[in-house]
């Protein structure tokens, strides 16, 4: 069983900067009141998450419509990282998905499909993270539009996952994933750790989507069993 989940802190790098944008207040107390307690307070897109489709598609599901059959999946992980030590901004291609094939077999209907970039070596910077300042000063990996694209034609995931900050690779400006996958009624997961030590195939993924009253997404624990 291995946990995909960063410990969600309150300087974890943000799509905007690596300024903090959680807090947390101690409510209940020990002395006071017998027992500890806190509020936080945070972004819904924060930490390891999962997007809705809903988060770029106007009436499209949002994450407490997602059933639990779909956040119980087959998980699929395809690394990158060779390309990624050459280009920061390297995207997940077709023919990334068809050598993955090639080599493990048919990608299976219903998959969690997880972009390995090694991204993770680089979270104990947060500037290193991000590639940049904050948006749009950014830089990493993500998927292409038509490897997403494929994707849906052909194998019918239920969802793609990256282990950085955005599905789209930090240059994007436009978001052709966001807008284009999401809106095929699928949904993503950002800042997945520990993809290194995930099975590549074989291995079956749960995602613990927190079903907020209509949210865009938020924060999960993602953890895959071989």
């Amino acid at each position: 069983m291995i946990d995909l989940t960063y410990r969600l802190v309150k300087d974890f790098p943000s799509f905007y900067g690596t300024q903090p944008v959680i807090s947390d207040v101690v409510t209940d107390d020990f002395d006071t009141t017998g027992f500890f307690s806190k509020s936080w307070t945070f972004p819904e897109h924060i930490g390891t998450h999962v997007d809705a489709p809903g988060h770029f598609a106007q009436g499209a599901r949002l994450v407490d419509d997602l059933t639990a059959a779909e956040l119980i999946a087959p998980l699929v992980v395809v690394d990158i990282s060779a390309k990624a030590d050459e280009d920061p901004n390297a995207m997940v291609e077709v023919a990334d998905l068809v050598a993955w094939e090639r080599r493990y077999g048919r990608i299976p209907r219903g998959a969690l499909v997880a972009m390995n970039s090694g991204w993770e070596e680089r979270f104990g910077d947060p500037d290193t993270f991000l590639g940049g300042a904050g948006f749009p000063d950014l830089n990493f990996p993500g998927f292409s539009i038509d490897a997403a694209e494929w994707l849906v034609a052909r194998r019918d995931p239920v969802g793609i996952g990256v282990d950085t900050p955005s599905l789209d690779p930090g240059n994007s400006s436009t978001f052709p994933v966001h807008f284009g996958f999401l809106a095929t009624d699928r949904y993503g997961i950002e800042n997945l750790a520990n993809l290194s030590a995930a099975p590549v195939r074989n291995g079956t993924v749960f995602v613990g989507a927190i079903p907020w009253e209509d949210g865009s997404g938020g924060p999960c624990r993602v953890i895959v069993t071989r």
